[in-house]
């Protein structure tokens, strides 16, 4: 409460010609720490709000509350008749941030942008390593070094992408945030200083707002950028105050500490739809909340093992305690309102009985396992700890012993990913581009395995079927192929699809401008403030 206030009077008047004004200052009640500010090999809703959605631009981007992409740092693109050549032409004049650690020399042009995706792509690139551990998780589980062929330079203002093989998702998938475009020249200017982890801890983008400090799992500071290619936002100063309990973020925007919270917990909403100072956005998410099994573990290698832990829970009972009207039962991993949606696949079934059978037919008995719990609520699964629980009482009751299991966020994701990681693994996805494409390959394709496959799974029906439907644009044609997808998903069942959740978004009625956005992500480049 005490950093708030401070915080608070820290922003007081500025004085201008002779008068003085309130600068605008936004306060944003986040959920969880940024691993750091490097979008590239971050993974988190939480990792982007704080250095994706704020700090860089993209070549393209997705509309405000929808996802047609819209001209971003390209002003406009040409794909060639064979669908192999993507030619963008890069906006003229676009500055990077200035700061007390960096000040440039030159505008972007396209020496950036091949930057930008060659760090992620060419191993012999001194930046493909910079950080310990680093793994470029969207790059790799969207098998881009597999369609990129090359990616060169026009001239200074124009890039042309070649790929291997036509894919349909390419224009939507450089909107996403592992594609954010980052500057060479301060890149350039780390390396020789030997200072390469600067870059992910004091980042230079384009923009709208430039980074101004960070006090680790605390506060995040923002200030409008004045050069911004758009014209400077009617935000001055964006605060991230970090509050990992969903019940004293909804305390804080109550208090007045808050302006916007992230993520209010269920059972909080109807409160915060009563108090006359707040308003309550909600959309249905673009979202799954699922539990990976580990497909290459035994006894869950046997797809009739996971068939039984399935069965034995009862995912309406986890919906109505958990998500509080707020939710509906998951049979897909795409949600209802993603085209290509199978409606005629058949869930699997709560049925105790024919689990313990199919578990006894398996000759698995005693059988003990870690059941992860995430630590964080996310839009898609709002209490994991609980929803544990209730997984843990249902195995119980057909034999099965589950020890739960949960670590601080980022490393919570990162022991997720190890190949060999035991047990059932809670996670889920909001949609990064409304591409189908980005649930079914970002999250289960072979290449995805150690990286956001945390199921381990390889199944060549379901990678052929996904595959080709990158290779088509007709939307019928994917739609058949993702519905074969989906049928094999069901059927060899290496997660149980929980929930897919409606999105709440509380926040001050003085707050005005502010779009839900299905892809889950929290922009505030287009949010004013009323005094």
């Amino acid at each position: 409460m005490h950093l708030m206030k401070t915080l608070l009077a820290a922003t007081a008047l500025v004085a201008v010609m002779g008068g003085s004004v309130y600068a605008k200052q936004l306060v944003f009640c986040s959920e969880a720490s940024p691993a750091h500010f490097d979008p590239g090999p971050t993974t988190g809703g939480n990792d982007f709000d704080a250095s994706s959605r704020t700090i860089y631009d993209r070549l393209v981007e997705f509309e405000h509350g929808g996802t047609a992409v819209i001209p971003g740092l390209a002003e406009k693109w040409e794909v060639s008749a064979d669908g192999l050549e993507y030619t963008f032409h890069l906006r003229p004049g676009v500055k990077f941030h200035t700061t007390s650690y960096f000040t440039p020399t030159r505008d972007l042009n396209a020496d950036d942008v091949i930057f930008s995706f060659e760090r992620q792509w060419k191993q012999d690139n001194p930046w493909f390593a910079y950080l310990e551990g680093l793994s470029w998780d969207y790059f790799q589980g969207m098998d881009m070094p597999k369609f990129l062929k090359s990616i060169d330079k026009v001239d200074d203002l124009t890039v042309k992408f070649t790929l291997t093989e036509p894919n349909a998702p390419m224009i939507a998938n450089l909107g996403m945030d592992f594609a954010s475009i980052v500057s060479k020249e301060y890149a350039d200017q780390l390396a020789a200083s030997g200072n390469l982890a600067d870059f992910a801890n004091k980042p230079i983008g384009t923009g709208a707002f430039t980074f101004v400090d960070y006090q680790t799992d605390a506060v995040i500071r923002y200030a409008a950028f004045p050069d911004y290619w758009r014209g400077k936002v009617a935000i001055d100063d964006l605060i991230f105050a970090i509050t990992t309990d969903p019940a004293v973020r909804a305390q804080k925007l109550k208090a007045g500490e808050c302006d916007i919270m992230s993520y209010p917990a269920p059972a909080d909403i109807d409160g915060l739809k009563a108090d006359t100072n707040l308003q309550v956005l909600e959309q249905e998410g673009l979202n799954i909340g699922y539990m990976s099994y580990n497909t290459t573990v035994a006894p869950m290698d046997d797809v009739n093992v996971r068939k039984a832990l399935s069965m034995a829970i009862n995912k309406t009972a986890i919906v109505d305690a958990v998500y509080q009207g707020a939710g509906q039962v998951a049979k897909n991993l795409i949600p209802p309102t993603m085209w290509s949606y199978d409606n005629d696949i058949q869930d699997t079934p709560y049925d105790p009985e024919g689990a313990k059978k199919l578990l006894a037919d398996a000759g698995v008995t005693g059988l003990t396992l870690d059941l992860w719990a995430m630590p964080v609520s996310r839009p898609y699964n709002p209490n994991a700890q609980r929803v544990a629980e209730l997984i843990q009482a249902d195995w119980a009751a057909v034999g099965v012993t589950a020890n739960i299991v949960t670590y601080e966020w980022t490393e919570y994701r990162e022991r997720g990913k190890q190949k060999d990681r035991p047990g059932a693994f809670q996670i889920g996805w909001t949609g990064d581009n409304g591409d189908p494409d980005n649930f079914f390959a970002t999250l289960f394709s072979c290449s995805a395995i150690g990286v956001s496959n945390y199921s381990s799974w390889c199944n060549p029906d379901f990678e052929a079927a996904i595959q080709d439907a990158k290779k088509v644009s007709d939307q019928a044609a994917r739609t058949a192929l993702y519905t074969k997808a989906q049928e094999i998903f069901k059927a060899e069942e290496p997660a149980m699809t929980i929930a897919h959740s409606k999105v709440f978004m509380p926040m001050n009625k003085r707050v005005v401008g502010y779009t839900m956005d299905p892809l889950g992500i929290h922009r505030f480049d287009n949010v004013d403030v009323t005094e």
